[in-house]
């Protein structure tokens, strides 16, 4: 007798832990349909469109065509991929525009998937690749670091001069970060950009 109900403890046992686990979901599809008609509803076809309004060109990459082509010509080299068997590379007028549309915008990369028609996992691989490319390119002729103590002290010094904020080497605007503020601040730290 007690075997018997040994076994329909056990039976019982094992079908609650069969429902506890979930089994794995496969996905159904390789890619969402409407990611695949990239050449329809991507941002590109905007840019095509907006080469007749420079001010919504720049605007909209805060850079004039001009800039844009000759930055697309220099990093061309360093973010162009091949297609493959399993489907076309993004080519890289789609990549940049990406990552300057997230450096403007400063969007996430699940938001902007839907301008892009780019998956977020692709645009977390393309945009650190194509900001590494465009910092290769432009390093030499457009960014200067300091190359010793003294420079760097003297960028300081002047920021302390100009600015009267001691031991800061630099400022970057357009980002702003969530923070607690200190008790009794006021508007000290009131975020008029209606954050």
């Amino acid at each position: 007798m007690a075997s018997t109900d040994d076994a329909l403890a056990i039976v019982g046992l094992i079908l609650a832990i069969k429902k506890l686990i979930k089994p794995k979901r496969y996905r159904t599809v390789w890619c969402k349909n409407w990611l695949r008609k990239r050449e329809q509803y991507s941002h590109i076809n905007l840019l095509n469109e907006l080469r007749f309004a420079p001010k919504d060109w720049h605007n909209y990459l805060r850079m004039d065509e001009e800039t844009y082509l000759k930055l697309l010509s220099m990093v061309t080299p360093f973010i162009r991929k091949r297609d493959t068997v399993m489907r076309q590379a993004i080519p890289p007028h789609e990549r940049l525009t990406a990552t300057l549309r997230f450096l403007a915008t400063g969007r996430s990369y699940e938001d902007l998937k839907y301008t892009t028609i780019i998956s977020p996992q692709a645009l977390g691989v393309i945009i650190p690749e194509t900001c590494d490319a465009i910092y290769k390119v432009l390093l030499k002729d457009y960014f200067k670091f300091p190359q010793s103590e003294e420079e760097w002290k003297n960028i300081a010094k002047r920021f302390e001069e100009r600015w009267n904020f001691p031991h800061c080497l630099g400022a970057i605007d357009g980002k702003h970060i969530d923070i607690i503020p200190p008790s009794g601040s006021g508007s000290y730290f009131y975020n008029y950009k209606g954050r």
